[in-house]
């Protein structure tokens, strides 16, 4: 598409100095002394940028014309065949093979910053963090110089806030799958087993019946009705306990994915969210999860999630693939399907690498205390925060250990009964470290020792 722009003569020089050369229209040549000299000596230079001139301009140039900017210091001439030789002329668009060898269209402008909205705010952006947004956007196929800085001006802009009930729903059933994260949820109006159980066979309709079900200790998965579904599909339900809450760990993780995606989507008026939440799933499910090194989507469909963005503002697959005839097409989904079990054996995996290498750092941070009867020890008060003052120091004490116990517990007396605590709320006390403080004492609820 060809545009015209007509510019005035006091920002195009050269067009101007030519055209006051001669006039076929007059018989004389206007008595006027021609300026031979440009004020803007550095016009058409490396250094120098117009608003409308993409940041690319010059690769672009290379590639389609085969010339570069003249005037250019053998600095500036070694860094261009340096950065061009990574980029590509495909009429009428450039595009940039980058660092991880996945091609992606060079864009500037607004159409950069619309790319940016809509990774962060459109139907499957969940409005996360800078450095996730900036990763969608290399997922959908675009390249910029400046995407983590756009990134971070546009996300510290956005509101953020808790969020009520909305149309008689109060609640948000959640389940993930436990390789692939994929994420099923449904807001309801109660949280009893009835709508339990009615949730939980529309994803068995789906998916299949899984091998085994996690879920807390609630009375709505303790009971007759769920015990008589999970025996009729054949699932085994298993039960984490609240002394090891990581047993559901991922659901958790999940649930404040979700909570945080619709924090961030649902404005001003916070009672519709019920209505975010179909694209607050397709916002979690298409995200990139280190994990499994893809996203959610991919592992269960065998292909990725192309986005409205990648489609609109025509991103490499676009204009390659979107054109294919129906025999073309469907001879590569068959062989995405081929693939799907090896990318599933990659992804399982990656899943355990990644868990071995959490828990080694996880252990490399725990201390190993060992402590005897008679020490003197402080107690973190993790409730200390229902008070008010943000100087109150949170380790009461100091307390005399009175017996020890395998696996970690100790006890310790107070004004009514000796308390046993997890010893990792513990430290020694050397004199120092804290003075004795009137901080209440920590709440009755740990078992009395007998």
């Amino acid at each position: 598409m060809l545009s015209i722009r007509d510019k005035k003569g006091a920002e195009n020089l050269a067009a101007d100095h030519l055209s006051r050369l001669e006039n076929p229209h007059q018989d004389k040549l206007e008595n006027k002394e021609i300026t031979e000299t440009f004020p803007l000596e550095t016009l058409g230079s490396v250094a120098l940028r117009v608003d409308s001139t993409p940041w690319f301009a010059d690769f672009a140039n290379y590639h389609a014309g085969n010339f570069i900017v003249k005037g250019m210091s053998s600095q500036q001439k070694n860094k261009f065949f340096k950065d061009v030789k990574h980029y590509f002329w495909d009429d009428p668009f450039l595009f940039k093979i980058c660092a991880d060898q996945m091609i992606r269209r060079c864009v500037h402008g607004k159409e950069a910053l619309d790319i940016l909205e809509a990774c962060h705010n459109g139907p499957t952006g969940g409005h996360h963090g800078a450095n996730l947004t900036a990763k969608k956007v290399f997922d959908a196929g675009f390249f910029w110089p400046s995407i983590y800085k756009d990134a971070h001006e546009l996300v510290k802009n956005y509101f953020m806030g808790p969020f009520p009930s909305s149309k008689g729903n109060k609640y948000i059933l959640v389940a993930v799958d436990y390789l692939s994260k994929w994420v099923e949820a449904k807001a309801l109006p109660t949280n009893d087993a009835r709508v339990v159980c009615k949730f939980l066979k529309s994803l068995f309709a789906r998916f299949g019946a899984p091998r085994a079900i996690i879920s807390d200790r609630g009375t709505h998965f303790c009971n007759d009705q769920f015990a008589k579904v999970m025996l009729k599909y054949g699932v085994t339900h298993r039960l984490s306990t609240a002394y090891h809450p990581q047993t559901s760990g991922q659901v958790e993780v999940s649930n404040r994915g979700l909570k945080r995606i619709l924090e961030r989507t649902v404005g001003e008026n916070r009672a519709s969210w019920s209505d975010k939440l179909d694209d607050a799933l397709w916002a979690f499910r298409t995200t990139y999860k280190t994990p499994i090194g893809c996203t959610p989507y991919k592992l269960v469909y065998g292909k990725a999630c192309h986005l409205p963005i990648e489609l609109e503002h025509k991103a490499y697959w676009a204009l390659k693939h979107a054109n294919f005839d129906l025999k073309t097409a469907g001879d590569q989904r068959k062989v995405q399907l081929n693939e799907l079990s090896e990318l599933r054996d990659q992804a399982y995996e990656n899943s355990l690498i990644y868990k071995e290498k959490t828990k080694r750092i996880h252990d490399a941070k725990i201390k190993n205390r060992v402590f005897n009867v008679g020490d003197q020890v402080l107690l973190f008060n993790s409730r200390l925060k229902i008070f008010s003052g943000k100087l109150k120091s949170r380790w009461s004490g100091p307390f005399t250990i009175v017996q020890v116990f395998p696996y970690g517990t100790v006890s310790y007396p107070n004004s009514q009964a000796n308390l046993k605590v997890n010893d990792h709320r513990l430290k020694h006390y050397f004199g120092g470290d804290i003075p004795a403080m009137d901080i209440p004492e920590p709440p009755q609820t740990f078992p009395k020792d007998n």
